[in-house]
């Protein structure tokens, strides 16, 4: 199972629940994906972000994609 490289998001459970209240498990996947980046001026590497992680980094300018 892949994982954010740096917050480390992955795949949460919960139940779904119906208007009756009854339960079955569900699973929400991060939208991770497959980018080369450097991160904090290190040498460019492909690791695995989520699309949120990435356009955060981005901004801040901790990450530099190449």
């Amino acid at each position: 199972m892949a994982k954010d490289a740096i917050n480390g998001a992955r795949t949460r459970f919960g139940n779904q629940r119906s208007h009756a209240l009854n339960s079955s498990r569900r699973s929400w996947k991060p939208n991770l994906q497959k980018v080369t980046v450097k991160i904090n001026g290190s040498a460019p590497k492909k690791v695995y972000l989520t699309a949120r992680t990435l356009k955060a980094g981005l901004k801040n300018g901790s990450i530099e994609r190449v």
